[in-house]
């Protein structure tokens, strides 16, 4: 089966840092993928990759058969890539439901070429944030919501894309023991419709959610497969797991 995106040779640099290496990485379509690795790894660097929030210095990404190298970001965003930021972009001074709404009128305008009615607009807003739990808080102004919540509005925004990918970078930061449990679910379900591919430090939702984990060290995959399989690679807890069991 082709895969929905695979990265070749894929390299970052900034001046003399070397940020990613030479990345060879593929991801099947409906999957959940987790990226993880020390700080400085280059995981955001990759993403931002993929998403075309910056330029690889050299290699070659494509999406769903098309190369996507030289594609700016909006127009990815328009081929089904959604991806969400490590530090919370929301608009603080709009409500939880106008953010998610911005999302939601670029989808259809894109869709239809011409502004979503108030209802439809309606329901794709309500759709995502009652998705992500959010619907009693539609009407909050989000610089007013937590740290997490506002996470989750984010997350909505991405959903209200209805992408073919989304990606999310380190979205259970914040959140609670029992907004983390809602979470886990939440892209369980997420992952019915979407590919999911998602940088997460938290290993215990790793290890229940991921089909497959990459490991990234010095910007180079260190090691990919199972989740049982990367708990059990000694290279890896050499590198990762071994200092996060140590805070």
């Amino acid at each position: 089966m082709t895969p929905l995106l695979t990265t070749t040779g894929l390299s970052r640099n900034f001046g003399g840092l070397r940020a990613v290496d030479g990345v060879d990485f593929s991801l099947a379509a409906g999957e959940i993928r987790a990226i993880i690795g020390p700080n400085g790894a280059g995981k955001t660097t990759f993403v931002s990759l993929i998403c075309g929030r910056i330029e690889p210095t050299s290699g070659r990404i494509v999406f769903d058969g098309e190369d996507i190298t030289s594609m700016p970001a909006h127009r990815r965003v328009r081929r089904g890539i959604a991806y969400t930021f490590q530090i919370t972009s929301v608009y603080a001074r709009l409500s939880a439901f106008d953010n998610v709404a911005l999302a939601v009128e670029r989808r259809l305008l894109d869709a239809k070429g011409e502004r979503p009615s108030r209802r439809a607009l309606q329901d794709g807003v309500m759709e995502a944030l009652e998705r992500t739990g959010l619907a009693d808080r539609a009407g909050h102004v989000a610089g007013t919501l937590s740290y997490g919540h506002q996470r989750l509005v984010e997350v909505a925004m991405g959903l209200a894309l209805k992408p073919r990918l989304l990606i999310l970078d380190e979205p259970t930061q914040g959140l609670s023991d029992g907004e983390i449990d809602n979470f886990v679910g939440l892209v369980r379900d997420i992952a019915r419709d979407s590919t999911v591919l998602l940088i997460e430090h938290n290993m215990p939702v790793v290890m229940v959610l991921a089909d497959r984990i990459t490991v990234l060290n010095a910007g180079r995959v260190l090691a990919e497969g199972a989740p049982e399989v990367i708990r059990a690679d000694p290279a890896v807890q050499d590198a990762y797991l071994g200092a996060t069991s140590n805070g």
